[in-house]
């Protein structure tokens, strides 16, 4: 019988299982035991599992990896992220102010702002979002430069998207209400849409004023979240990018709010907590 142990954190209801390992380069059963662990009946219950490991470079602190409830790899999750910093803050492996942390999509990097108890707040540079649609990516029989307010048909329906790149695709559509959404029914169909050759996240986003906004959010490889931080950045800057809010807003998702600000110089900074739930072991055969 083998043993993982896990400690169970939570972004504003995303929560993630944080799995310390010796190289997250050799992962071997990875999709596996996301399925399995991930699970809400028969498992621990997550929206997804990350790897975490010292880095092996000079441009980062820690290297994760971080797999869907569904088994499929991510590049990045930004409320992920979050967790893997409070476990590492959590866990005594850090302690100084700023952290560096790999991913797929690159290293992010964030500043420990406040600790109470075992909720941590951070701010994260996110990185540079792309909007050309080769970079999302979207199959097109044209590249655009820019997706936004795109024509895109969904059985006999048509919808306005906005679609850029947070590290991992994105698609934003703009509605009157949140509460009319069938997110159970729409969702699924954007994020499984042909158009996007490597599925995408789903957005709903609802503009309350030119600081704030409120979204729901469907999640590739998990579904229905109760919020998402590469979401709540492309949601903002969506809003931004099509003269709906100012550079700097509020996003309520239905876990609670995050604070996204898109800077002069193109970095988008996510701010928001993240609070560790338990520790645990994972046992199997």
């Amino acid at each position: 019988m083998t043993e993982l142990r896990f400690t169970k954190l939570q972004g504003l209801g995303n929560d993630f299982l944080i799995i310390p390992v010796d190289d997250v380069r050799t992962l071997q059963t990875a999709r596996e035991t996301a399925r399995e662990m991930c699970e809400r009946h028969y498992g621990a219950g997550a929206d997804g599992i990350i790897f975490v490991t010292a880095a092996r470079h000079d441009d980062a602190d820690f290297a994760s990896r971080i797999f869907n409830a569904d088994g499929s790899e991510a590049e990045i999750s930004g409320n992920g992220t979050r967790c893997v910093a409070a476990y590492l803050y959590h866990s005594g492996r850090w302690s100084a102010p700023e952290i560096r942390i790999a991913t797929a999509a690159g290293v992010k990097i964030g500043k420990l702002s406040a600790r109470t108890g075992e909720r941590f707040d951070f701010e994260f540079c996110m990185g540079t979002p792309s909007f050309a649609s080769d970079e999302v990516p979207m199959a097109l029989d044209y590249p655009i430069k820019r997706v936004a307010g795109y024509p895109l048909h969904l059985g006999g329906d048509l919808f306005e998207v906005t679609c850029l790149s947070m590290g991992n695709p994105q698609c934003v559509l703009f509605v009157p209400r949140l509460d009319g959404v069938n997110l159970g029914e729409i969702g699924p169909l954007l994020e499984d849409h042909p158009i996007f050759p490597n599925r995408t996240n789903v957005e709903f986003t609802h503009v309350l004023s030119r600081d704030e906004i409120e979204i729901l959010i469907w999640e590739r490889g998990a579904g229905h979240t109760l919020s998402s931080g590469t979401g709540s950045c492309a949601a903002a800057v969506a809003s931004m990018l099509n003269g709906l809010t100012n550079r700097s807003v509020r996003v309520r998702t239905e876990g609670g709010l995050l604070h996204v600000e898109w800077r002069d110089d193109d970095m988008v900074m996510l701010t928001g907590p993240a609070e560790v739930i338990y520790e645990g072991r994972w046992r199997r055969d």
